[in-house]
């Protein structure tokens, strides 16, 4: 049976816009005084481009070896998460337009595994005629957060009142605001930010407060302010979309923060109402047809009394749909080969009830494979993922997933796993 929330989202997808389909290969005409029939032009497998080398291009390896599609990887460094698995690895700056313009040499298609790629080189690929997928024009609103927020306005999209902080005069500006619309503010940096980085909750301007702001714009941080939004809780939408327009919803799933990272996933949401979830995946896909997204969009929502308000994008792999590597019938990452290379997407049909990840984060041990034999011991149907990444206090080194019908016992799974691989112990 084809639930409400699935039929909306497919409605949703056919709804979003379409380029023009590709011309078909040639045809190629029989040898002269030969009886053949036509046969196609032989296609060479593309080669997929991914500039930056962490975890989430080192997950789209094992996709890439799966389709059997060469993946190509713009890494900083020979010690980066993604070179230490990937076979063509170039080493170099993901920044500096030369690298890129070399990297991109030999690739039919070059996408991302992170938003600080400068939009000005990405346009420059772009004129020199390499497909970049998601493209300059889309990827600005997920690099620029005021960006995001002007456009995303423009086309009614529910979000959180803001403005952009004037370097002249920011902290009457910020008083003036927040009687407007309350105390605490939300400060951003409109560039630069990821996993609760460049993120301030300020209670009010008085002492450190102040001395923040004016830190932070002395060093030359574009800042916007945001109204702080009580939500029930944080949801994510993740969808994909081809070049030719089909687009993919998976489940809406809840995300749960500590310290401005997430810690945990929740698929599908518990307790989401079958018309939230189809709210939530229509959306997404909107989104995604306006602003002209090619591969995957996740859209971080709050949950609140009055309905969803969409908080960040993010145009590549996220940390919100590593579950689905065990968890759908097909993962983020084939997800995200399949749309920037064109293919038809591929299920997002779940595999269990319920699929929780838990983000393993660094302890004070080094080593943490010599903990596997406990957690596989202890529950030989969890999954370990680690991201060959050196262990520090609070970094984000690997995740685990557990899968299940029951809910409680599920999460209660991933979370003993995550936590005996942080700390040996519970």
């Amino acid at each position: 049976m084809t639930s409400p929330a699935q039929r909306r989202a497919r409605e949703a997808s056919r709804e979003a816009p379409r380029e023009a389909p590709r011309e078909a290969p040639r045809e190629v005409p029989p040898a002269a005084g030969r009886d053949e029939a036509p046969r196609r032009v032989a296609r060479t497998t593309p080669v997929v481009g991914m500039a930056g080398g962490g975890q989430l291009a080192r997950m789209t390896q094992q996709a890439a070896i799966a389709l059997g599609v060469p993946l190509r990887v713009l890494a900083g460094a020979a010690d980066d998460s993604a070179a230490k698995v990937v076979a063509d690895v170039r080493t170099g700056d993901d920044r500096s337009l030369g690298d890129l313009r070399a990297f991109a040499q030999g690739c039919d298609v070059v996408t991302f595994d992170h938003e600080h790629v400068p939009g000005p080189h990405i346009q420059e690929l772009e004129r020199s005629g390499v497909a970049c997928r998601p493209g300059s024009a889309a990827l600005a609103h997920a690099q620029n957060k005021l960006v995001m927020r002007d456009r995303l306005s423009e086309l009614g999209v529910p979000c959180p009142a803001y403005a952009h902080v004037p370097s002249t005069a920011p902290l009457p500006f910020l008083e003036s605001w927040a009687g407007e619309h309350g105390w605490p503010l939300v400060l951003k940096a409109t560039s630069g930010g990821y996993d609760g980085k460049g993120v301030w909750v300020v209670e009010g301007l008085s002492g450190d407060a102040g001395d923040l702001v004016r830190r932070l714009l002395d060093e030359g941080v574009d800042l916007m302010v945001e109204q702080h939004v009580p939500f029930r809780r944080e949801l994510a939408a993740l969808v994909a979309r081809s070049p030719y327009g089909q687009g993919a919803a998976y489940p809406i799933v809840e995300t749960v923060q500590e310290g401005g990272i997430c810690t945990e996933v929740i698929s599908p949401a518990p307790g989401l109402s079958g018309d939230l979830a189809a709210e939530a995946q229509h959306l997404a896909l909107d989104i995604a047809g306006r602003l002209g997204v090619t591969g995957l969009l996740a859209v971080e929502l709050f949950e609140t009394d009055t309905g969803l308000l969409v908080n960040e994008l993010a145009m590549r792999p996220h940390n919100s749909g590593h579950w689905t590597i065990e968890g759908a019938r097909t993962s983020q990452f084939e997800q995200h080969l399949r749309a920037v290379l064109d293919l038809p997407l591929g299920s997002t049909e779940p595999t269990a009830p319920y699929t929780v990840m838990a983000n393993v984060l660094g302890g004070d041990a080094p080593d943490v494979f010599e903990r596997y034999f406990h957690v596989m011991a202890h529950d030989p149907a969890v999954k370990v993922h680690l991201y060959g990444k050196d262990v520090r206090p609070g970094r984000k080194v690997g995740h685990v997933t557990a899968l299940g019908a029951d809910l409680d016992e599920v999460r209660e799974r991933a979370r003993h796993a995550a936590d005996y691989l942080r700390w040996g112990k519970r």
